[in-house]
């Protein structure tokens, strides 16, 4: 049995990948926002206003497979508007301001029935408040509260349990506007 060590010539092929591993792993989603791509499939949710990454003209336009590429959050509870816990999936919302590269206190909401609620970002970062595009690891369909919904985490953080609150979980999300 050879014991003896390989020579380092041997060796550069793992450390070039375990480096280009390393280093790609580094990169951040802001810095891959700046090269997003116009969506290939339906656009889902447009980002308005005041960002720094746009890829549709001056707006951040996003499909499924763009959404479900970002940083994403699990929130497992219970809300007022379904019946018993569920599993919800989604981007986390501090996740798609940092890709449109945003700098607010604030955005707003918009419903596709032109609802709107002004969130504070704050919220984002605070509590992990995820755009909710799966329950129990189906999508979530128009009817029942989706495409998207602002969703908070309310049986971890049952002081959110209130109607502020309940006016900032904005159903059927089609827009976020950056003033």
């Amino acid at each position: 049995m050879n014991t003896e060590a390989p020579p380092m010539h041997a060796l550069w092929p793992c450390r070039a990948v375990l480096t280009l591993s390393l280093l790609l792993c580094s990169i951040t989603t802001a810095a891959l926002a700046e090269s997003l791509p116009p969506p290939e499939g339906e656009v889902l949710l447009r980002v308005t206003g005041d960002l720094d990454h746009p890829n549709v003209g001056a707006e951040l336009h996003l499909d499924r497979a763009m959404l479900m590429a970002l940083d994403q959050g699990v929130i497992e509870t219970s809300t007022p508007w379904t019946e018993g816990v569920g599993r919800f999936e989604g981007p986390l919302l501090r996740a798609l301001l940092e890709v449109a590269g945003v700098d607010s206190e604030h955005v707003r909401i918009r419903a596709l029935n032109d609802y709107e609620a002004e969130v504070p970002v704050a919220d984002f970062h605070q509590y992990g408040v995820i755009l909710a595009m799966k329950r129990d690891g189906a999508p979530i369909a128009v009817r029942d509260l989706g495409p998207m919904f602002v969703l908070y985490p309310f049986d971890e953080h049952p002081e959110l349990l209130n109607e502020t609150i309940r006016h900032r979980s904005v159903w059927h999300v089609g827009s976020v506007h950056v003033p």
